[in-house]
């Protein structure tokens, strides 16, 4: 709607109190009939003064008509029309216009329903044809892009909207330009705000990645383990020539056990046997030294225990006597 026109008001308040002024003055000679008359005639000079008069902001364009006639486009700034001849049919705005629209419930082609916000940018770029092309050129767009987007989300899937949404936002400006052209209306971009699914479909695309997710992890899962078997396999036919490595790597794996628990270790004999621990003397040594200091300690235990019993027995007869 055209904001109201403080010039038209200035000259018309002008004007009138002119007229009033010089009435007034004449009032002395010519009388209350006189004056009336003059007052009602710069009434009606300063009304047709103050239509003639049209201001233009700079944003915009006056569309102008004589005798219901196009005659051409004025503005920015004053300009001066014929009044009661020449009107101003539409006052058009030039800048860049953003105009929301929706699509609520649309199928798209895996018959999913969606509801797809988008935002339209667009500005007049042909006034004359905005003007006398269409009835409402504003409703004209808003209607063009909400068609444009269901017949854009009818031909996508579900994956497409929601992974190539630039895809669609060009496709988008495309139909719509071509529509609105006709209009002098130029389509800057469009851009899809937001695309929303059920709550149903949402969980089952949520289970959906969740079980894709764990598919790769454990994709990743095996195949490090293919590598850490490839990497023993190199690591087997590096030792399978070099004894002495093996035996060395074998001797570091239990020096770290026993450095980082501070505990025993118990290696089955065929495991070491095949790291070429040979018959791990020391430590067989070791052992039967220790069942045989265990064995004798049972049988000192054992001799004490029977001498304290002899003596026991020893006793009670003299004590009852």
């Amino acid at each position: 709607m055209k904001q109201p026109n403080p010039l038209q008001a200035a000259i018309f308040a002008i004007l009138f109190l002119i007229g009033i002024w010089i009435a007034y003055a004449l009032y002395s000679m010519t009388g209350q009939g006189l004056f009336l008359g003059i007052a009602l005639a710069m009434l009606v000079v300063a009304l047709i003064v103050a239509a003639a008069i049209q201001l233009a902001n700079q944003w915009e364009k006056a569309v102008v008509l004589r005798l219901g006639k196009y005659k051409g486009l004025y503005g920015p700034g004053v300009f001066v029309i014929t009044p009661l001849a020449e009107t101003v049919a539409y006052w058009i705005d030039t800048r860049i216009i953003t105009t929301s629209f929706t699509a609520e419930k649309t199928l798209t082609k895996d018959t999913v329903p969606v509801d797809v916000e988008a935002v339209l940018f667009w500005k007049v770029v042909d006034p004359q044809r905005a003007a006398l092309e269409v009835e409402d050129y504003k409703t004209a767009v808003s209607w063009a892009a909400q068609t444009a987007l269901r017949e854009v989300i009818g031909r996508s899937n579900l994956a497409e909207m929601l992974e190539g949404r630039e895809k669609l936002d060009l496709e988008l400006q495309k139909i719509i330009e071509g529509r609105a052209e006709h209009w002098g209306i130029h389509v800057s971009s469009v851009e899809i705000r937001d695309v929303l699914i059920p709550n149903e479909l949402q969980d089952a695309m949520s289970m959906q990645a969740q079980a894709e997710r764990e598919r790769q992890a454990r994709v990743i899962l095996g195949d490090s383990e293919r590598q850490v078997a490839e990497k023993f396999e190199e690591a087997a036919r590096t030792y399978q020539n070099n004894p002495t490595a093996l035996h060395l790597r074998a001797m570091n794996m239990l020096y770290e056990g026993l450095k980082e628990k501070a505990s025993l270790v118990i290696v089955p004999a065929s495991v070491l046997d095949t790291m070429t621990l040979g018959d791990t003397s020391g430590m067989i040594a070791l052992s039967r030294q220790l069942q045989d200091q265990a064995m004798v300690k049972g049988q000192n235990r054992k001799t004490t225990q029977l001498d304290e019993k002899d003596n026991k027995e020893k006793k009670e007869p003299v004590d009852s006597a």
